[in-house]
């Protein structure tokens, strides 16, 4: 079993109101609630503060918050969009009742119910103003406190804003197209590590810093996408490189465009040349792989495509 609680909220009974939250959680939600090939992913629970009749209270919050962790599911995901504050106690999120900053919910709490949770993965991710503080108890800042397999991915550091732009969160877009499959691996999956480094590398170094701390083994999977390259393509690795360095000798044969092309030769060469779209070939002094077959060069794996073919020899994949 696999739950997500995404929350937006944009209307504040007190204070400052926001404008891309609400939109951002229903794009979250979408993303989660199936894999790209439509089956379903995530179990999800959306709440969400439009206005006055539409609105997301502490309580309310606590309590999906507290449903999200009990049990024992597979991945409890929760994702919050909205008003942050930090203060000597710590860090809150705030919700649409919230007067002052620490009237929110503290991440504390949050963090509390989230280390004793029964499932095997938790993922938080906020959205929010000052949200980096998350993990870190106010008497030992410097220390974070989290349990077997919980991760933390976070909009900004604990002494920043968390900016919008064109009506949504820079961080949730970032997000979004991390899960729509640019943060991807060559089996389309996308784990909270891939979305992390899709986003630290899309951000300038001026712009607003996301946080990642994670206490994990193996990262899960968030979400599966159609893989750059077939699962049968891939296991051919070890067929093309039986060993780790060995080079694959082309020829003019090779290459449909040739004079004398050979229909078995130029299929093989259409697996080599995907693996090189996707760097896990290259070829051996040569700029493309058109001159190598042309100019009877060869091509050889690149570390990723090492990885890759252990990993097949194995039977891993």
């Amino acid at each position: 079993m696999r739950k997500s609680l995404v929350v937006g909220i944009d209307y504040y009974e007190c204070g400052s109101q926001l404008q891309g939250c609400v939109n951002d959680a229903h794009a979250v939600n979408a993303i989660l609630s199936r894999n790209s090939d439509g089956s379903v992913n995530f179990g999800t629970k959306i709440l969400t503060a439009t206005g006055p009749q539409n609105t997301v209270y502490r309580t309310e919050l606590k309590d999906a918050v507290k449903e999200l962790f009990s049990g024992d599911s597979d991945i409890a995901l929760l994702y919050f969009a909205g008003h942050g504050h930090i203060e000597t106690t710590g860090g809150y999120i705030l919700c649409s009742d919230a007067k002052s900053g620490d009237d929110g919910l503290p991440l504390t709490d949050i963090m509390l119910l989230a280390n004793m949770s029964k499932a095997r993965s938790k993922v938080i991710i906020l959205d929010s103003c000052h949200s980096g503080i998350a993990g870190n108890p106010p008497s030992a800042p410097t220390i974070s406190e989290m349990s077997d397999g919980l991760t933390i991915m976070t909009a900004s550091t604990e002494s920043q804003y968390a900016t919008e732009q064109n009506g949504s969160g820079v961080f949730t877009s970032l997000f979004v197209d991390a899960m729509s499959g640019a943060a991807s691996n060559l089996l389309g999956d996308i784990t909270p590590g891939s979305v992390y480094a899709y986003i630290d590398q899309s951000l300038g170094e001026w712009d607003q810093r996301p946080v990642f701390k994670t206490n994990v083994k193996k990262f899960v999977s968030l979400r599966k996408v159609q893989p750059p390259i077939s699962l049968g393509d891939l296991q051919r690795l070890k067929e093309f490189f039986p060993q780790p360095g060995f080079e694959f000798h082309l020829d003019p044969s090779f290459e449909p465009e040739s004079d004398a092309p050979d229909i078995e030769n130029t299929q093989k060469f259409a697996i080599l040349q995907k693996y090189n779209r996707v760097n896990l070939l290259q070829p051996v002094d040569a700029p493309h792989m058109y001159h190598a077959a042309m100019q009877s060069k060869s091509c050889k794996l690149t570390v990723l495509g090492e990885y890759y073919r252990r990993l097949v020899v194995d039977g891993r994949i």
